[in-house]
């Protein structure tokens, strides 16, 4: 009778134990609901997009073993869509362009992907393997917002004008032209 008395503590507090295991609450779609500090985060993100000239909603980016994003290549592509390229030793180069469109408007020495309705993404290269540009292809998704932020060239800070030399504090302030020939 002894046994069970010592073990009824331990049946007892074992409900309590299980209950506390997870902090978060599951949801319907089995993701998280952002918080307002990330949602605030992309909505920032989207608007340095959005003065980039590119549509938010048609970044996406991969990943390449071997290769690493060529920072200066991302930019616009067409009206509104996105372009990145991936560079790796010996000069090969992985170009991906996503824009709207389906996966029937691929053109000729490209893999295309069709990860939403409306839009398409190619992956083209140079020095590549039909077997990367797969890989490539393949592993194409929607940037979480650290890989955005580092995508993005950096933010535009608030700066004072450049204070000019060549204007004069008289008349109407055109650029004062009057230096001698050869002196320059």
């Amino acid at each position: 009778m002894i046994r069970p008395i010592r073990a009824l503590p331990l049946l007892l507090l074992l409900p309590a134990l299980l209950t506390a295991c997870g902090t978060e609450k599951a949801d319907a779609g089995g993701t998280r609901t952002p918080t307002p500090r990330a949602t605030e985060r992309q909505a920032e993100l989207d608007a340095r997009l959005r003065s980039l000239g590119i549509a938010p909603e048609l970044v996406y980016v991969t990943d390449v073993p071997g290769f690493t994003l060529a920072q200066q290549s991302v930019g616009v592509n067409g009206d509104d869509g996105f372009s990145a390229a991936y560079w790796a030793e010996g000069g090969a180069v992985v170009h991906l362009y996503a824009e709207r469109g389906g996966a029937a408007d691929c053109p000729g020495g490209y893999v295309c992907v069709a990860p939403a309705k409306g839009r398409v993404v190619r992956i083209g290269g140079e020095k590549v393997s039909d077997d990367v540009l797969r890989k490539a292809a393949d592993a194409v998704h929607r940037p979480s917002p650290a890989e955005l932020t580092a995508l993005l060239p950096p933010a535009p800070t608030a700066t004072t004008p450049v204070e000019r030399g060549d204007l004069p504090s008289y008349g109407d302030e055109a650029p004062d032209n009057g230096v001698p020939e050869g002196a320059g």
